[in-house]
């Protein structure tokens, strides 16, 4: 499900589940995650997805299992896709989206974590889990915040905002446009992988330090995780994913 190619220094990482539109699960978070530990030695990463899709999401049929002594649903994907964020975040080079369709949800999550981002003008991005009773953890919010803004932040949380690539630019939130995404962002990393490589990594450890300097302190993060934990447990999100399976528009009821 993951395709991995290799071009001297440069790494070509591939979500391929074009029957689920490249949605994630927690087995393609766990390949994602080692396919970066095994090209520790990379002078950069490209990551796309497959046919038409960067990638749909979270997959929602198999996120959510039977549930706890409580009745509450157990998410098996959160934690694994965590660890694939950090590890994008943290791989020592630099990590390019090629943005070749939709990034959606969990898909543009993923996107923001990459250090570069290149899109097709027509690709969509968006965070819907307003529409699904979904919050995001406190790590990614912060991610998204401090890549775009708080103001276009809150617009895309606070109302589900969907932008095309082209507009993705205009905002910060893509670097480059191409009509071949996957060329471009293959030609940026050939280009980075010819530069003096501790400079490279060293720049992106840097930017990655001076970041985390206005990362959330601990009070903050434990009331996000609250606020996520509560959302998670609520009868919202049951409505929210049953609505998404059925096609239909949720009715919410703020429980």
């Amino acid at each position: 499900m993951i395709v991995v190619e290799r071009n001297d220094a440069v790494v070509t990482l591939t979500i391929d589940r074009q029957e689920r539109r490249n949605a994630l699960n927690g087995e393609l978070c766990d390949l994602l995650t080692a396919a970066l530990a095994e090209h520790d030695d990379a002078r950069a990463i490209v990551i796309t997805g497959a046919g038409s899709a960067f990638c749909s999401g979270a997959d929602l049929v198999t996120r959510f299992g039977a549930g706890n002594a409580d009745g509450v649903a157990t998410d098996t994907f959160r934690p694994r896709f965590e660890v694939l964020l950090d590890a994008v975040v943290d791989h020592a080079a630099p990590v390019i989206a090629a943005i070749n369709g939709p990034a959606m949800g969990a898909g543009m999550q993923l996107a923001v974590a990459c250090d570069l981002r290149v899109a097709r003008p027509d690709a969509r991005m968006a965070i819907p889990g307003g529409r699904l009773g979904i919050l995001l953890s406190p790590t990614n919010i912060w991610r998204l915040a401090a890549l775009v803004g708080h103001g276009l932040a809150r617009d895309f949380l606070l109302t589900g905002r969907e932008v095309d690539g082209a507009t993705a630019q205009t905002i910060g939130l893509v670097q480059r446009l191409a009509d071949d995404p996957l060329a471009a962002a293959g030609d940026l990393a050939a280009h980075i992988a010819s530069l003096a490589p501790l400079t490279v990594r060293g720049h992106k450890r840097a930017l990655n330090l001076v970041s985390r300097e206005t990362a959330l302190g601990a009070p903050a993060r434990d009331e996000i995780t609250a606020l996520e934990a509560a959302a998670f447990a609520s009868e919202d999100l049951v409505e929210g994913t049953a609505a998404f399976a059925e096609k239909r528009p949720p009715v919410f009821r703020g429980r």
